[in-house]
């Protein structure tokens, strides 16, 4: 079973990215789960969500996992947040900051040794979207980080996740995540 938890604040987009994330793969005829875990459902404050996939029914619905992935949209989270919680030797971590890989890890030494990606899903969000919701630009790092599912294919499905949304919108979010795709380091 693959297993994700995203480190985000409310109002990132980190579930609508989990449950557009969902399904996409249950297109695929894959079993998978979406859900959240908010404490304080303040706008801004700090939320993990989650996603599971697996070719088997998935009876499991605790928060708990040893994720495979972990995303992090809000680069605070990577300070104030344990995001390394329960991770296996071969967690990888994909996390939104301006900052380089060394600089990242010389600022949070916990990474030190991890399989870390870097990408700046906020500014790409700002550039694309033209507000910080970092949520299909990590989508995009992710396909490419995971290798779960080409580009392409992966842009199509999600448009029609989108489709309830104008043109523009849904044009605006696969520019972000292509360019996510190809930025991250």
């Amino acid at each position: 079973m693959l297993e994700i938890r995203w480190h985000s604040r409310a109002g990132q987009g980190a579930v609508t990215g989990a449950k557009g994330l969902a399904d996409v793969i249950a297109t695929t005829g894959k079993y998978v789960q979406a859900f959240a875990f908010y404490g304080s459902a303040k706008r801004g404050a700090a939320m993990t969500a989650y996603n599971r996939v697996s070719d088997e029914v998935i009876i499991n619905h605790e928060k708990f996992m040893k994720p495979d992935y972990v995303l992090v949209i809000d680069p605070a989270l990577v300070y104030t947040d344990n995001i390394t919680l329960n991770e296996k030797e071969t967690t990888k971590y994909i996390i939104t900051t301006h900052l380089s890989k060394d600089e990242l890890i010389k600022s949070q030494p916990e990474l030190e040794g991890k399989d870390v990606y870097v990408v700046d899903c906020i500014q790409i969000s700002l550039d694309t979207i033209g507000r910080p919701i970092p949520n299909t630009p990590m989508l995009g790092a992710l396909m490419k980080v995971s290798g779960m599912y080409e580009l392409d294919f992966f842009q199509e499905k999600m448009k029609e996740v989108l489709s309830k949304f104008p043109q523009k919108i849904i044009d605006a979010n696969m520019k972000a995540i292509e360019i996510a795709y190809n930025e991250v380091k």
